[in-house]
């Protein structure tokens, strides 16, 4: 990860994969060879409450993640159980699909199954011009939401008005004011997670709001009057990843048109440091994709 968590290397890294079956394990009836899949990178067991009610990424004997505790997809070929291949419309372009098992699967569990947010619903996104903050932006207003973007540069702030947002200049948050919402927001997502986003998201909530929170750092608390949460029904609320079945609700969203995938380059594998060197000076617009020929 960038300047996060512990470097778990030397392994392969990629968790965003998207491919070709070229061959079945023993006993495998789910897939077959030729056809196209994404992967659902979080290594769940399949056989816990969660898994079995179809809540996959509240595995209770999660055991990590492809790319960053098995080898992932920076290799020509990848090894998947077959639970963790997701089938993909072969009209989707390679690249573009590599956002829809992270970058827009993520937000469909966000928008849909954490916030559930209805036509009409006030949603600020704070960092919505990121790699997954641009796809955020899109799936809450393909359930219906009115967006506002939270972002830092002209280029993210322009990249939020280009697809339906509400550009506001975070740089100082506490000058950042929903007057497009009447000062408040039904639902904030917060994908930066400091100090400062956390207290304005809760800060800007509606009655009845629910800041909903994705991103973590050491160290970062978050404190809520409790009176607030009482007499303002606010909520807090956390979310990580999504089940298999939102993925495939992100490929349908993708599929139907309603939400674009947003790769902002494309590298071969030799040049696959350049792209990193882009992706950690914010440079990339959205996701970037690594492509193997042939794919």
């Amino acid at each position: 990860d960038l300047d996060n968590d512990e470097s778990l290397l030397p392994l392969t890294p990629g968790h965003e994969m998207v491919g070709r079956v070229v061959e079945l394990g023993e006993g495998v009836t789910s897939l077959a060879v030729g056809e196209r899949v994404v992967a659902y990178f979080y290594l769940s067991c399949w056989r816990c409450r969660a898994c079995l009610s179809g809540r996959e990424s509240r595995c209770e004997r999660l055991a990590g993640w492809y790319g960053v505790h098995r080898d992932g997809g920076y290799a020509p070929m990848t090894v998947l159980p077959a639970g963790n291949a997701v089938l993909v419309p072969e009209g989707i372009d390679a690249a573009a699909a590599t956002a829809i098992p992270d970058a827009i699967a993520t937000p469909v569990h966000v928008c849909h199954t954490r916030l559930g947010l209805r036509p009409g619903d006030r949603v600020a996104v704070i960092g919505a011009g990121g790699g997954v903050g641009i796809h955020m932006l899109q799936v809450a207003s393909a359930y219906g939401a009115s967006v506002a973007g939270l972002e830092r540069g002209e280029r993210k702030l322009e990249v939020i008005e280009r697809f339906g947002g509400i550009p506001l200049d975070s740089t100082d948050f506490s000058a950042v004011k929903l007057s497009d919402f009447g000062g408040e927001a039904d639902a904030v997502i917060d994908l930066v997670g400091t100090p400062q986003s956390l207290a304005w998201g809760f800060e800007h909530l509606a009655t009845g709001g629910r800041l909903c929170v994705l991103t973590t750092f050491r160290d970062v608390e978050l404190r809520v009057d409790p009176r607030e949460l009482v007499f303002r029904e606010s909520s807090v609320i956390g979310s990580r990843y999504a089940s298999r079945s939102e993925l495939l609700e992100a490929a349908a969203l993708v599929q139907s048109g309603r939400v674009t995938p947003v790769i902002g380059a494309t590298a071969a594998p030799a040049d696959v440091g350049d792209l990193h060197e882009e992706l950690r000076a914010g440079n990339l617009e959205g996701r970037g994709a690594l492509v193997w020929t042939g794919s």
